[in-house]
């Protein structure tokens, strides 16, 4: 059967009634909002509360934000009227097709027209307090101070990564294989944004657990230079990779990868197979995406060359 014939994906959109910041030049209450949340990245970033209309709100001195509403960065890259469609395909395609724990996710449209990208905030409770979280940087004692202007990206690999989750999660060989779908997953979409603060561990239930997964969407459509595999600068690997121009990365790589954390080989085996034959699937959710019509061909075809290099 054709994926259109076993998807039913509605996808959840939210209606924002007042103008998006970008024209009304950042109203005085978009303003305050800034900031509140201290989350990584280029794209602007505000608090919203759900009241009890069902309405999504700018959140108020005081108040506890429950989601979390990312905008386009204004400059410096591509297809900047795409950010909230890409991350909303790739985080929905994550959840639906590879059934990757992921932040809850939506699409939001202003009174203008322009779209945003609306996530609900996994790290607070039903009673509003927050769950004890530290993403892998901090795990890992890196900062600036301590590992330069890049250090996100510049002093582990992703095998030491899985190290650390090893170290501090009770149930390491479940969070593991978790780990090692979100690294594939990233390489096939070619999510060249996970470095250290992009993964997290999380205490809800009385020990840390990896966090789901979130910030996933294809950066190739966005960079003017990708060059980059991965955004580790290390890669797969504690001792580095050869990550030229040339390097053709290879399911011998992911096999390693996994093997490396202890996972079985017949499991690595599996979910590379599983992973590398979802085209029908993927272009399907492409092409019921937000995305612009030109992106959406570049989209699937991007998964299926990256497809092609593990098999």
């Amino acid at each position: 059967m054709k994926a259109k014939d076993t998807f039913k994906w509605a996808p959840v959109v939210y209606h924002l009634p007042y103008d998006s910041p970008q024209e009304d030049a950042f109203t005085e209450t978009a303003m305050n909002n800034v900031g509140r949340i201290s989350l990584s990245g280029v794209q602007p970033k505000f608090s919203l509360i759900m009241d009890e209309n069902g309405v999504l709100r700018y959140t108020k001195k005081h108040e506890q934000g429950t989601y979390m509403m990312k905008l386009a960065p204004t400059a410096y890259f591509r297809n900047l009227q795409d950010f909230a469609a890409n991350e909303h395909l790739t985080m929905s395609i994550a959840s639906y097709v590879f059934s990757i724990e992921t932040a809850e996710c939506a699409m939001g449209f202003f009174r203008d027209g322009h779209p945003a990208y609306i996530t609900k905030r996994f790290d607070i409770s039903p009673d509003g307090s927050k769950y004890a979280q530290e993403d892998l940087a901090s795990v890992a004692g890196v900062t600036k101070a301590t590992g330069g202007d890049d250090y996100k990206y510049a002093n582990l690999s992703y095998e030491e990564c899985g190290q650390l989750i090893a170290h501090h999660v009770k149930a390491a060989p479940v969070e593991l294989l978790r780990f090692f779908q979100i690294i594939l997953f990233n390489f096939l979409f070619l999510n060249n944004d996970a470095h250290l603060k992009n993964f997290s561990l999380i205490n809800r239930g009385g020990e840390y657990r990896l966090a789901p997964a979130y910030d996933l969407m294809n950066t190739s459509l966005h960079l003017s230079n990708y060059n980059n595999i991965f955004a580790l600068n290390k890669g797969l690997f504690k001792e580095g990779m050869d990550l030229s121009d040339t390097r053709w990365i290879t399911r011998d790589d992911f096999i390693d990868f996994g093997k490396r954390m202890g996972l079985p080989e017949k499991l690595i085996i599996k979910n590379i197979e599983q992973m590398t034959t979802q085209e029908e699937k993927v272009r399907w959710f492409s092409e019921h995406s937000f995305l612009s019509e030109k992106l959406k061909n570049t989209y699937w075809k991007d998964y299926h060359f990256r497809c092609s290099m593990l098999r």
